[in-house]
């Protein structure tokens, strides 16, 4: 049964256009083709990926925000009840009104103290500003190296400037060594992103983060394996170079560069709109929807390839709508944009504790009324 579905799997309809075998992509003539066997790297590189993070974070990220001033804020944990945990981790962490004065019932508190309770103990789940900026900074150094390397691999390639080069003897394209170490580097991050994804910071779309994440991988493993590789860097060096803008702005928001990361940021948004809204649908994906058509028939390759990349499509629409939203704010709000702080769409953010705002407020007037006190003394 394993190896009906193994031959089924490595059909050549599947993976090949018109009358093509795997034999004719194998080596020879000193002719280097892209193999399944060589993906096996990514699991290595993704969790060499892991150590290089970690090390990074402690080593240069944790002092750089020490030395920014960048700190967790203080939290007040939630006190223990069996009751309100058993809701918040079974039932949901945002009780309804109806459920608060239900659980009013069953623990004899009244609503407000079952109120500041959830606030409390929702701010507990999430992550701190240190953990926010480390992560930010990681990204942002690999998307930069990434992409330099993405530009060292493209920039003397003719299908960098005529796309229909990207079909010139396809399948048949032997493969390039800075081919091999750029999509080793892509898959294994997108790997170790996979592997991280319960730990990293979880944002309001999660969901889209995960599907953009598989929706990647599949993209990487499939366009390897059909030999898919010359659109393949394309796709990823595009991608880059507007991610190293957002991960950057993050990161001065972070260090309350507000200015600087308000201006990255739009920069960014202009580069996003460029990359993602037109060079990806209309030369990219028009690549590789026309132009294999002139060459050989259409095979289940060609239309899995293509429904992928429009699946990206509509998560870079997706994103679009949550950067327009910012962009709205910051122009006619007249409230300065904290993208990952106070206007990012997509941040979980930690809700304010009124109850201790309160009790801060109060020691502050006190002390404030002491100190004029003493002056007065004086």
């Amino acid at each position: 049964m394993l190896q009906t579905l193994g031959e089924w799997l490595w059909w050549d309809r599947l993976w090949l256009p018109g009358n093509l075998t795997w034999s004719a992509l194998e080596d020879s003539e000193g002719r280097i083709y892209a193999k399944a066997s060589h993906l096996y790297a990514a699991v290595p590189c993704a969790f060499c990926l892991l150590l290089v993070r970690y090390l990074f974070e402690r080593y240069l990220a944790t002092p750089l925000a020490n030395v920014w001033g960048i700190r967790d804020q203080i939290r007040l944990t939630a006190e223990p009840n069996p009751i309100l945990e058993n809701y918040f981790c079974s039932q949901a962490r945002l009780p309804s009104q109806a459920d608060v004065r239900s659980l009013c019932k069953k623990t004899s508190w009244p609503e407000r103290r079952i109120q500041v309770w959830f606030r409390r103990r929702r701010n507990q789940d999430r992550p701190g500003l240190q953990k926010r900026f480390c992560e930010a900074s990681w990204r942002c150094v690999f998307y930069f190296f990434a992409f330099v390397g993405g530009v060292l691999a493209l920039y003397d390639k003719p299908w960098l400037y005529n796309l229909k080069e990207v079909w010139e003897g396809f399948p048949k394209q032997s493969l390039l060594p800075s081919q091999y170490w750029y999509y080793l580097l892509e898959t294994g991050f997108y790997l170790s992103l996979l592997f991280r994804l319960s730990f990293d910071v979880k944002r309001k779309d999660f969901k889209e983060q995960v599907i953009h994440h598989i929706a990647t991988m599949t993209l990487l493993v499939f366009s390897w394996i059909s030999n898919y590789i010359r659109i393949g860097t394309l796709v990823m060096a595009i991608h880059d170079s507007a991610d190293i803008l957002l991960e950057g702005a993050k990161v001065l928001n972070y260090a309350k560069w507000h200015q600087t990361a308000n201006g990255i940021f739009m920069v960014f948004t202009v580069l996003f709109m460029v990359t993602r809204l037109v060079i990806f649908p209309f030369w990219l994906i028009h690549c590789t929807w026309v132009y294999p058509l002139e060459r050989f028939s259409p095979f289940f390759g060609y239309y899995f390839f293509n429904f992928m990349l429009m699946l990206l499509q509509i998560l870079h629409l997706y994103w679009a709508v949550l950067i327009l939203r910012m962009v709205y704010k910051f122009i006619f709000s007249k409230v300065r944009l904290h993208m990952s702080l106070e206007g990012d769409d997509r941040s979980d953010e930690e809700e304010e504790d009124s109850d201790s705002l309160k009790e801060t407020n109060h020691k502050s007037h006190m002390n404030g009324s002491g100190a004029r006190g003493r002056a007065n003394g004086h």
